[in-house]
């Protein structure tokens, strides 16, 4: 009678009703538990270091072309690395979060007039997915600077600084 009691009733209703809880339970909702007292913390430190982050020297531009993305076409190897390039260097400056819109827009714009709308629309949800200021990757928006930045607009001096880089010949990063 006691065991069919414990069947229906999901919540224990004693101490000796938790101890005959299935193991397999208690580890799923320990493990759920910890990665949630886990990731909060990470969080909350991205989003604080990001708005908090000083500006520091700009790096000199680089780009890998079309990130985890073909260049171009099996006849055309490089149809669209030209809008990648400059899809780069939006990202390698970094500024505000309607900067990185427009500069994603640009991109998607630049390759469906090449005649690949379809490609542009799967390269711009790849961009507005993997090219976050919050990822610590190559290929994040703002890459050029110490990372975190985050979305802010730029400072004069930081301007001066894109401006002096802009004219300098860029690199091409490993892939």
């Amino acid at each position: 009678m006691i065991s069919f009691s414990l069947a229906i009733n999901p919540l224990p209703s004693s101490a000796t009703q938790v101890r005959r809880m299935p193991m397999q339970h208690l580890n799923t909702m320990e493990n759920a538990c910890m990665t949630s007292r886990l990731l909060i913390p990470i969080a909350v430190y991205c989003l604080l270091a990001a708005s908090t982050a000083s500006p520091g020297d700009l790096s000199p531009f680089t780009t890998d072309g079309c990130s985890f993305f073909p260049d171009g076409t099996l006849v055309s190897t490089d149809a669209w690395l030209e809008c990648c390039t400059e899809h780069d260097r939006a990202y390698w400056k970094g500024g505000s979060f309607q900067e990185r819109v427009l500069a994603d827009m640009t991109l998607k714009k630049c390759v469906a007039d090449l005649g690949e709308p379809q490609v542009a629309e799967i390269m711009l949800q790849g961009v507005r997915t993997g090219g976050s200021p919050y990822w610590p990757t190559r290929f994040r928006w703002g890459y050029g600077w110490p990372y975190p930045r985050g979305y802010r607009s730029l400072s004069a001096e930081e301007l001066r600084q894109v401006q002096s880089l802009e004219g300098s010949p860029w690199i091409n990063a490993p892939q």
